[in-house]
């Protein structure tokens, strides 16, 4: 379970890895300087692929596209360079920017945005007909999701608030119900960051300031631990053949003296685990 660095941008806030099975690349993000990177780990080559505005996180599309949230509560399809507006801006968002998001398995987007000095965050679910819905208020800092294997929980995390929840989720109307506290992070150990659920049903989550990720068992419970040469470990993701890979991208690139030498990088690491297919977006689809 050693770390290899297979691209290394030194990325300031590197997030939101995500396979694309379509095309066999990975493609992930450094959010404050609005780029966009992609991998193919089949021949080694990484290039970057989008600069602009922030992307916060983004999801795959039913038809293979990119759906990017962004800052001010902007969202936007995305393919090799092409964009277009699902939408404009959010008003209440107009000082914030999305953050982590996920597909659900009707193709509904959860997305969270960040607190500012001046409002909490919040969770949204954006439909396949292009309407949101806020679901969540007083957010700290809204990031990782990911859902159980039978569809019927939707993990979430607080960052600021330093644990995971576990709602129930309603896979028909995309309502989620009875939050209640998964698995809480000591002081100490980072804040939970973004995760990733595998074939086997546990949760990988990644600890900012903690250098590493965790595997956690189904009653919250750390199994396994690998660590980083890096403080900001930020998000997981499963991809490569099979889902055999596990992928992480890291933050603090800017800062590697006191961050890490390896801080900004992005790891694989054989976890000995696969994952499983992320579900697709169908906004407008």
């Amino acid at each position: 379970m050693e770390p290899v660095i297979v691209a290394d941008y030194r990325c300031v806030t590197g997030e939101g890895p995500l396979w694309h099975p379509d095309e066999g690349r990975l493609y992930w993000v450094d959010i404050p300087t609005g780029r966009l990177f992609r991998l193919d780990p089949a021949t080694g080559a990484h290039e970057q692929c989008y600069s602009g505005p922030a992307v916060g996180g983004f999801t795959l599309q039913a038809d293979g596209k990119l759906l990017l949230f962004m800052e001010q509560g902007a969202i936007r399809l995305w393919h090799d360079g092409f964009c277009e507006t699902i939408v404009e801006s959010i008003p209440r968002e107009s000082d914030s920017r999305f953050n982590d998001v996920i597909a659900d398995p009707e193709g509904r987007v959860f997305c969270g945005t960040m607190a500012t000095a001046a409002h909490e965050g919040r969770l949204y679910r954006l439909d396949p007909d292009g309407s949101l819905h806020v679901v969540l208020e007083d957010v700290g800092i809204s990031n990782g999701m990911g859902f159980t294997p039978d569809a019927r929980g939707l993990y979430y995390t607080d960052t600021r608030a330093r644990r995971i929840d576990l709602f129930d989720y309603d896979r028909a109307t995309g309502e989620i119900c009875n939050r209640r506290v998964f698995s809480p992070v000591p002081e100490g150990e980072g804040g939970p960051d973004g995760m990733t659920v595998d074939a086997e049903g546990m949760v990988w989550s990644a600890r900012w300031n903690g250098s590493c990720v965790v595997r956690l068992d189904a009653q919250g419970r750390e199994t396994r631990r690998i660590t980083f040469p890096a403080k900001k470990v930020s998000c997981p993701a499963f991809g490569g053949a099979g889902y055999a890979d596990l992928y992480i991208t890291t933050a603090g690139g800017d800062n590697k003296e006191e961050e890490g030498a390896g801080a900004g990088a992005l790891y694989r690491v054989d976890a000995g685990v696969c994952g499983v297919p992320e579900y697709r977006s169908r906004i407008g689809l």
